[in-house]
């Protein structure tokens, strides 16, 4: 027997981007561990990734192409060749783009973070043809929007260094389910005397291991934001200095922010106003010190109608207390923008004869319902679902459902499993995983280039999604020599070498090696530096008032809540929340049958207030609703969730659920303020019982 260890990283959309050490015994991936060198991983990787050999060789993987002979969405397949599947799509693929190549539309997200693997020579393809653009907002673009009007970059405080801050605020996050190397730093400060809070209205498995948990309303952080903005300036407890030097518009900022007294902002976000007072004296008081103070902000907070405003009002509170002057201060939302990526090497948007036009993939459901007309143009006639799966996680999924049901529009699905959207396929081509491919990654955690290797060759018939978009374009007669790039070139395209972020960057020592440290200062703003047009933190952005927006820190009520939306509040008096379940990453791992057992079944926690008043009873089966949809879920009666609200652990797989739904069955198409993003967490739903 002969073993050997591979290093690769972990592809999936999380910010941790674990090293891995993949053990192959005789061509077999017997292990995939943590690597104990990697600062971040520090050998220690989360149950999901600990199991992911159990999903390379699950039972279930697909492992050849298949074409669909039942209706669509009853998954219905049987097994064509290679030769064929991509005869068939060729054909039909020319076909729409003789009449007009926009009528196509690739649809892929998050499913690998891989640079390789991701958008390289899918996007070449896609470009090469001319079919519509994809707006990937599904996640997180409003929160970067703001922060971005901000700050100027998705560039803020190092991971490694939060476990010396003395105090740290998490903010719209449950790190212990989606951020594990950040709470293990986190807790590593809280041993050496660090205090911890979290905002959350629900609490979640890390607000209950902080020392104060406050549990404000959905929707309501940018009003908490401009509260605690209001106690800092009226009690001073502010950095004159680097006010002065560092930021710009601070004199409006000030004249904003009078206006949210503690009172005021207790009121929306259903708070108390000591709350709003004792974490402004907490944050201004420990930075007045001369401590360093931290905020993890994380996606919970944006996923509502002013998510975008939300970042951007919590990026403004470190410049006003200093707390960029410490390498454990200032704030975390992504590092994605420290990154000093050749995007364009990869994507070659030059390959483009003229620009597409762009397509939401939040509003995935009704675009593809949508006919023809002049200010959306052809109907969208073939769709090619990569690194996704739409029909579980797009919100107003019964619409999603509805649109990949017309006969008339030909999808492919690219894929390891028949997920709930490989049902509704009508070629399916299977996919490798991240053990059986090359990719060079990036992290929206940590400061690390990672490399992937590939550990074992690929099961079955399946392919590389490189390897597919070249077969496709051969198919398609394109014969232009970046389809002939292999995915070690593409891969040592990834990183600009002559960037001083990357300047030791080698694809073949990266390699070896499995991960490089970008060339970052310690603590990025310490000195100004911020990459917006004045240099300077913007608190008013001129960016913004040309863009349409408030230039300033402000707050936007929610589409769907009891104060914003009252009438429809009678009918709909609960939100509801759906954030990641702890055993899932999005709708990956839902089919490990492991994972699901410990996740059991789709449950909705609900206050016992809430509870009583509609005579549920802990364990009964209730039906969650509105005017979008239902699901039916397992109920918890518990004050985790505060009252009047909800919540639905997610996202499950729709064929596994008792009713074939999720919580996006109720969850809306409207965007958010900025970003053009999703508000999964802007919605009202009344819950009745089930009557059996």
């Amino acid at each position: 027997m002969t073993s050997t260890q591979v290093r690769a990283a972990c592809p999936l959309d999380c910010p941790d981007t674990c090293a891995l050490l993949v053990t192959v015994e005789d061509g077999v991936a017997t292990a995939v561990k943590g690597d104990p060198d990697h600062p971040t991983t520090a050998g220690v990787l989360c149950t999901k990734v600990a199991r992911y050999t159990e999903r390379t060789y699950h039972d279930e993987r697909l492992l050849h192409p298949l074409r669909r002979v039942g209706a669509k969405g009853e998954g219905q397949f049987e097994r064509i060749s290679w030769d064929e599947a991509l005869r068939t799509i060729a054909a039909r693929l020319g076909a729409i783009a003789a009449r007009d190549p926009e009528a196509i539309l690739p649809y892929s997200y998050c499913g690998t973070m891989g640079l390789v693997q991701g958008e390289s020579m899918s996007s070449r393809f896609f470009n090469r043809l001319g079919a519509s653009l994809l707006d990937r907002t599904v996640c997180a673009t409003a929160g970067a929007t703001g922060y971005k009007y901000t700050i100027g970059a998705s560039v803020g405080t190092d991971m490694e260094q939060f476990q010396d801050a003395k105090l740290i605020i998490i903010w719209g996050g449950n790190p212990i389910a989606s951020n594990l190397h950040f709470w293990t730093r986190a807790q590593e400060a809280k041993r050496h005397g660090a205090k911890l809070i979290a905002i959350d209205p629900y609490r979640s498995l890390t607000a209950e291991k902080c020392h104060q948990h406050i549990a404000l309303l959905p929707g309501t952080d940018a009003a908490l934001a401009l509260g605690l903005m209001h106690v800092l300036i009226a009690e001073d407890l502010l950095d004159h200095d680097y006010i002065a030097e560092h930021t710009l518009g601070f004199d409006q900022l000030k004249d904003r922010a009078a206006a949210w007294t503690p009172e005021r902002t207790a009121a929306t976000c259903g708070i108390s106003a000591s709350e709003v007072v004792e974490l402004a004296r907490l944050y201004g008081q420990t930075a007045k010190a001369g401590l360093p103070v931290a905020i993890r902000t994380n996606y919970g907070v944006q996923r509502v109608r002013g998510g975008g405003m939300a970042v951007r009002n919590i990026a403004c509170l470190p410049a006003l207390v200093g707390a960029w002057r410490h390498a454990a201060g200032g704030v975390q939302l992504s590092s994605s923008g420290s990154f000093p990526t050749n995007k364009p090497a990869l994507q070659r948007p030059d390959l483009l004869k003229k620009l597409p036009r762009t397509i939401n993939m939040t509003t995935i459901g009704d675009d593809l319902l949508r006919p023809a007309s002049p200010g959306f143009g052809p109907q969208v006639e073939a769709v090619i679902v990569y690194n996704a799966n739409p029909v579980a996680i797009a919100p107003d999924s019964s619409k999603v459902a509805a649109g990949f049901a017309r006969e008339d529009l030909f999808t492919v699905v690219i894929e390891q499993f028949q997920t709930d959207t490989a049902d509704y396929a009508d070629i399916v081509l299977p996919a490798t995983t991240q053990l059986e491919h090359v990719d060079a990654h990036t992290s929206y955690g940590h400061l690390y280039m990672m490399a992937n290797n590939a550990a074992i060759a690929p099961l079955g018939e399946s392919k590389p999604n490189t390897e597919i978009f070249r077969l496709l374009a051969r198919a398609m007669g394109f014969d232009d020599p970046c389809f002939a790039e292999t995915d070690e070139q593409l891969a040592a395209q990834a990183f600009k070498t002559s960037d001083a972020r990357a300047v030791h960057f080698d694809w073949e020592s990266l390699k070896q090696k499995g991960w490089q440290k970008l060339n970052m200062p310690a603590a990025p703003f310490a000195n100004g530096g911020f990459f917006t047009p004045s240099g300077k933190c913007e608190f008013y952005s001129a960016q913004m008032a040309a863009d349409g927006l408030d230039p300033l820190p402000t707050y936007l009520a929610p589409y769907e809540s009891v104060a914003s939306n009252p009438q429809l509040a009678q009918r709909y008096p609960l939100a509801m929340i759906s954030p990641p379940a702890r055993n899932f990453l999005n709708s990956t791992f839902v089919n490990v049958k492991s994972l699901r057992a410990a996740e059991g079944e789709p449950h909705l926690d609900i206050h016992p207030a809430d509870a009583a008043a509609r005579g549920i009873a802990h364990g009964e089966m209730v039906r969650i609703f509105n005017d979008r949809g239902s699901f039916v879920a397992k109920a918890r009666v518990t004050d985790k969730a505060r009252a009047g609200l909800v919540v639905g652990l997610s996202v499950w797989w729709k064929k596994l659920a008792s009713d074939g739904k999720n919580a996006n069955e109720v969850t809306s198409q409207r965007l958010t303020d900025m970003g053009r993003a999703p508000t999964f967490y802007d919605t009202l739903v009344q819950v009745e019982r089930v009557i059996v």
